[in-house]
């Protein structure tokens, strides 16, 4: 497979991919191609795919690591990248072949398709984000260079700003309430009903102390509410507590949407390439590029895989349903291709699983759940009959953010000592104290004060309290 091609070949692709992307009903921003080599790649990879990023000494040990892994052939390096703005801008590896390009460039199409009509990424303002970041890194160089703080107390902050990034509202679909609306909604919810008796019943008072409480209502934007609670912290240190906040709510969509992104890009290149009508041997090529990429990954989940099988499944029921499927749901109502377009728009990976893995899907992709037993990984459940729906629920579980714990803060001077209390939402998985301790210990970094969290461990419900001596587990008083 010769990698031998020309700007004018893939000028040429290109158009021919965009008529078929308007054919099929597409609708993406403008899109950009920058050709790299396999260095360029791996820096984009360590910057997440972002042409202008603020350093941290992270960022360098991730580019070191792909490379030794790519040098040694441990790993490969990615087909294309793609970001999330307006324009999009795709990378191409300088090394592909001429069908790996074509393939790539019909990929991304659809990568961006999906970014512009997914709900997830409404908040991202994409025609805004290169700017963004190249302006927040400067920024934060501008810390950097300043004799007056310097590198050391800059990556202090975002050391510990990082370790709980994703501690941030999940779904940005849903508004949250502003402190003076919280209020509102909290004197309302403490004022009694009108009651007719009135005058031979004990009159009821709000509880000020209640109403005092910051926050009215838990608040899972660990990061920003730190940065507008802390009093003691310089200006610097909440414009970075506030860049990394941002950057994270950018990031956190894709990591939401993997599957149903990752499977609606296979899908559409899958029927663009066909309709492209190619030369035999690029044809082959495709073939096996293709199948490389849906191929099952053993002992883990390929997104382009469970993906695009999802996306053909859906199309199918709707333009060829069987007899059965007609009996329990009727009629569809839409095409198939209309029905996916309108779950493009308004599913995350977890409500895509939800609705649309079945059982025998579930069994058609052979899927099963394991569970580390001493030094070994044991599967303890599959999708036969009476299984499904246990495994299922433990892939919900594990997409998009679901391995990350949900903590809210829930009293900003819990013992009037200005202790920052929060609490996790158990779902019942226990945390692992050794993640704990260290998160709690950056999050210590970031308050300048102690701080508490109330979880349930082995079935009782406990307070991890972190302090300057470390971490104690207490029953909560």
């Amino acid at each position: 497979m010769s990698a031998a091609w020309t700007i004018a070949d893939l000028e040429h692709w290109n158009e021919r991919i965009q008529e078929q992307v308007e054919a099929f009903g597409l609708s993406c921003y403008a899109q950009e191609f920058e050709i790299c080599d396999h260095n360029q790649m791996l820096g984009a990879m360590a910057y997440h795919g972002m042409p202008a990023h603020y350093p941290h000494w992270s960022y360098g040990k991730s580019f070191e690591r792909q490379k030794t892994l790519y040098d040694h052939g441990v790993s490969g390096l990615p087909y294309e990248m793609v970001i999330n703005s307006d324009p999009s801008i795709a990378y191409l590896m300088r090394e592909n072949s001429l069908c790996l390009q074509v393939l790539t460039i019909a990929h991304v199409y659809a990568h961006n398709d999906f970014f512009r009509n997914n709900f997830t990424f409404g908040h991202t303002e994409a025609d805004r984000v290169v700017g963004a970041f190249k302006t927040r890194a400067d920024r934060v160089r501008g810390y950097v260079e300043d004799p007056s703080i310097g590198v050391d107390r800059v990556e202090a902050v975002l050391d510990a700003a990082h370790a709980v990034s994703l501690h941030t509202r999940r779904n940005f679909g849903i508004r949250k309430r502003t402190p003076a609306e919280q209020r509102e909604r909290a004197v309302e919810a403490a004022t009694p009903r009108h009651d007719p008796w009135q005058q031979i019943h004990q009159a009821g008072e709000l509880a000020e102390p209640e109403l005092a409480r910051v926050p009215l209502e838990p608040d899972p934007d660990l990061l920003l509410f730190i940065r507008d609670h802390n009093p003691a912290l310089e200006d610097w240190q909440r414009d970075l507590l506030t860049i990394v906040h941002d950057e994270a709510t950018y990031f956190i969509p894709q990591m939401e949407t993997k599957i149903m992104n990752e499977g609606w890009a296979t899908y559409w290149h899958h029927q663009i390439m066909n309709s492209l009508e190619l030369p035999q041997d690029l044809h082959m090529e495709f073939l096996v590029r293709h199948n490389q990429v849906v191929r099952p990954t053993p002992g883990d989940l390929n997104p382009y895989h469970i993906g695009f099988r999802l996306w053909q499944d859906i199309r199918r029921r709707h333009d060829e349903p069987t007899a059965e499927e007609i009996a329990e749901h009727g009629e569809p109502e839409t095409d198939g291709r209309a029905a996916m377009f309108a779950i493009r728009e308004c599913d995350r990976d977890i409500s895509f699983l939800r609705r649309f893995l079945g059982p025998d899907m579930m069994r058609e992709l052979g899927l099963y759940a394991y569970e580390p037993q001493g030094e070994e990984l044991v599967v303890t459940r599959v999708a036969d009959d009476p299984g499904w729906r246990e495994v299922k629920e433990v892939l919900l579980r594990s997409v998009g953010l679901g391995g990350v714990p949900v903590m809210a803060v829930r009293d900003a001077d819990l013992g009037g000592n200005r202790t920052l209390l929060l609490h996790h939402d158990h779902d019942g998985r226990d945390l692992h104290l050794d993640f704990a301790e260290r998160t709690l210990g950056h999050l210590r970094t970031l308050w300048g004060r102690d701080v508490a969290l109330d979880t349930v461990l082995e079935c009782k419900l406990r307070r991890l309290c972190c302090s300057a001596d470390g971490i104690t587990i207490e029953s909560p008083g």
